[in-house]
């Protein structure tokens, strides 16, 4: 479920915040260059939070 979460909500906010980038620089939004950024920071952040950054006990 937590994958599933990170993953819903990192395309819903690089989506968002890529459109808004593509509307102030006058370019065209599209939106498989944003699925495909917010894939890449779904796999980064899995990564980082279920391998490299655990906490020490």
């Amino acid at each position: 479920m937590k994958y599933f979460a990170t993953i819903f909500w990192a395309v819903i906010i690089l989506t968002v915040v890529s459109y808004v980038l593509t509307s102030m620089g006058g370019q065209e939004f599209n939106i498989a260059s944003a699925v495909s950024i917010a894939a890449i920071f779904s796999i980064v952040a899995i990564i980082l939070g279920d391998g490299i950054l655990k906490e020490e006990e």
